[in-house]
C-alpha cells in the first residue's frame, strides 16, 4: 500500500531558548501521534521549527498558536507544504550496485539482469531487516562461506541471526539442501522467509523466531557442521557455550558483526570452548572469522 503524504508546517526563530519554549508549547497542545514537532539549528544560528501531520492541520489555528507562543513576527514566517510519501529504505537500496563475494552476487531487483550467469545470484529486496550484502560483515561472511565450500559440502547448516536471510539463502543455493535460519526479530523472520521464496529456495530455508539457542528446533536439527552468525560482538561471546554444544566434531563456524578491535575477545571466548581460528578477514573496519571445532 502506498504511504500517505505528510503535511508540514515550519517557521524560523532566533535562539535555542526561544525554539525550546515554542516546541514545549506545541508539544503540550497536540496529543501523542497527532503531530511530530522538532527543532534544528541552522548554520547561521537561527532555528527551524517543523511540525509534521498525518492529516492537514487547521492553518489559522496553528498560526494563532505560534503568535501566542512566539509573536506575530515569527508567525509571519510560518509556511505550509506537503511532503511526498516515499519509502526511503527502498529508495536508498535501489541506488546500491550488485556486490560480488566469491561465487555469490547480492543484488536488488533493479539489477536482476546485470549479474553474470555463472554467479549464484541472491536477490534482496528493500527491507528494514539487516543484511543487503553491502555491509562489510555480510560480504565477509559470504567470502568465508565461499572459501569453506571450496573444500567441503556441509550437510547441516544454521544461520543464526539471519536478518534478511542472505547467508541462509547463499548456503541453500550453493548446497541445495536444508538450512535452518533464526532471528529474534519478528519482522526479520518474515522478511527472511519472503526472500527465501523470492530466491527459489523457500523449500530449503526454514526460518524460526528464537533467542539464542533457546528454541527446541536447534536440538532437533543439530548438531550442525556449519554455523553462520552475523550478529554483534557481545552476543557472539555469550553464545559461545551454547553454540559449541550444538556443533558436530570438526564443524566450521563463521562469525561477524564485530569491529576489528573486538575480534580477539570473541576468538578467546570460542577458543575456550574448543574452537580454533582458521581465517580472519578485515573489511571496512569489520572482522569476519572462520573457526573450526576441534575433536
Amino acid at each position: 500500500m502506498q504511504p500517505s503524504p505528510t503535511h508540514r508546517a515550519s517557521f524560523s526563530i532566533g535562539s535555542e531558548a526561544a525554539a525550546r519554549r515554542v516546541v514545549d508549547v506545541l508539544t503540550a497542545v497536540f496529543f501523542e501521534g497527532d503531530a511530530a514537532v522538532a527543532a534544528f539549528e541552522r548554520p547561521d544560528g537561527q532555528w527551524d521549527v517543523t511540525l509534521h501531520f498525518a492529516d492537514a492541520p487547521d492553518q489559522a489555528w496553528l498560526r494563532e498558536l505560534v503568535v501566542n507562543s512566539a509573536g506575530n513576527e515569527i508567525a509571519d514566517t510560518l509556511a505550509f507544504d506537503t511532503v511526498e510519501a516515499k519509502d526511503w529504505v527502498k529508495a536508498s537500496l535501489e541506488d546500491l550496485v550488485p556486490v560480488p563475494a566469491g561465487r555469490f552476487v547480492v543484488h536488488g531487483s533493479h539489477d536482476r539482469d546485470r549479474v553474470a550467469p555463472n554467479k549464484l545470484k541472491i536477490e534482496i529486496e528493500a527491507a528494514l531487516a539487516f543484511g543487503t550484502g553491502h555491509h562489510g560483515t555480510t560480504r565477509g561472511c559470504l567470502l568465508l562461506l565461499d572459501h569453506v565450500l571450496k573444500s567441503s559440502r556441509p550437510s547441516n547448516v544454521l544461520d543464526l541471526g539471519t536478518g534478511t536471510g542472505v547467508l541462509a539463502i547463499a548456503a541453500a543455493k550453493a548446497l541445495h539442501r536444508a538450512v535452518l535460519a533464526s532471528d529474534i526479530d519478528p519482522p526479520s523472520v518474515r522478511v527472511a522467509a519472503e526472500n527465501g521464496r523470492l530466491n527459489e529456495v523457500g523449500h530449503h530455508v526454514r526460518v524460526i523466531r528464537a533467542t539464542g539457542f533457546a528454541a527446541p528446533d536447534f536440538a532437533r536439527a543439530g548438531p550442525f557442521d556449519l554455523v553462520l552468525a552475523n550478529i554483534l560482538a557481545n552476543p557472539l561471546r555469550h553464545l559461545a557455550s551454547p553454540m559449541a554444544r550444538h556443533l558436530a566434531p570438526g564443524a566450521r563456524v563463521i562469525l561477524s558483526g564485530l569491529l576489528t578491535h573486538q575480534a580477539p575477545a570473541v576468538i578467546a571466548a570460542y577458543r575456550a570452548r574448543g574452537l580454533v581460528p582458521l581465517r580472519h578477514l578485515r573489511i571496512e573496519g569489520w572482522s569476519s572469522l572462520l573457526l573450526r571445532k576441534v575433536g
